[in-house]
Parts: structure tokens; C-alpha cells; sequence
């Protein structure tokens, strides 16, 4: 007998995206100026660590709607740490990297360098913070018309 029906195995270390909260940016701002910021972040973060492919599928996650960015991020390999993807994991073991983190008034990278522990060195490798203005938009974002 054939199988009538196949769902995907669930990998518990994977959360269900949601959509980040409401947020606002210190001072109101143009599109044009996030699609900066957003373009400084996705250029500059894989130069600090973690894999570029993650890093790819990060950016193609956080640019899509919510049911592709479950697929790549399940498909990637990566852990969802916070459901709005503001803090994920790759699989692939690499420990002790440094990781980008953005201040959100410089808009440059800290970079942090952060040996795993023993609990999290069997769940996770790298470690991937998204700011909230590569995954959505502020509430003062300043319209056109």
C-alpha cells in the first residue's frame, strides 16, 4: 500500500514566524532612508561571521511573506530563536564566531564574540541578530503624498 499523504517532520528546535511587533524608529524616517539602512546591514553582517548562505536565506526570509520565510528557514537549516527571526542559529556547528550587532542609532556593526555553552553547543552553531528594521517597517515611517 502507498502512502496517502505525507506532512513535513517538524524539527523542534524550529518556532512558527510571526510577524515582529509594532515598533518605531527614534526619529521618523523616508523609505529611502531604510532601504539604506536595510542595504548596510545585509552587506556588512556576513563579514563578521556566520555563514553567508544563512545569511542569504536570512535576507530572502525577511523580505518575504511569512509562509516562504517558514520554508527557507526550515529548508536553511536555521533555529529560530524569537518568532519574528530577530535572533536565529545555523546547524552547522560554528562556535565562538563573532557576530554582527547593530546598534540602532549608529547603524554600524558591534561586533560580540560569544563562546557557546555546553547546551547550546549541541543545539546551535552561529549566532544571527536581525534588527526589526530588516524584518519590518516603523510605525513613523514617512509616507509619500
Amino acid at each position: 500500500m502507498g502512502c496517502a499523504g505525507s506532512t513535513p517532520k517538524v524539527d523542534e528546535n524550529s518556532k512558527k514566524l510571526k510577524r515582529p511587533k509594532a515598533w518605531k524608529h527614534t526619529q521618523p524616517i523616508t523609505p529611502a532612508r531604510l532601504k539604506q539602512m536595510r542595504d548596510e546591514f545585509w552587506d556588512t553582517a556576513p563579514h563578521y561571521g556566520g555563514q553567508k548562505e544563512i545569511w542569504d536565506a536570512l535576507r530572502v526570509a525577511a523580505e518575504s511573506d511569512l509562509a516562504l520565510a517558514q520554508t527557507i528557514v526550515d529548508s536553511a537549516g536555521i533555529i529560530v530563536s524569537n518568532p519574528d527571526m530577530t535572533l536565529c542559529y545555523d546547524e552547522r556547528g560554528e562556535q565562538g564566531l563573532a557576530t554582527p550587532h547593530f546598534h540602532d542609532s549608529l547603524y554600524r556593526p558591534v561586533v560580540h564574540a560569544r563562546p557557546m555553552s555546553k547546551t547550546e553547543d549541541s543545539v546551535a552553531g552561529a549566532k544571527y541578530e536581525l534588527p526589526k528594521y530588516v524584518l519590518s517597517e516603523p510605525a513613523n515611517l514617512i509616507r509619500d503624498g
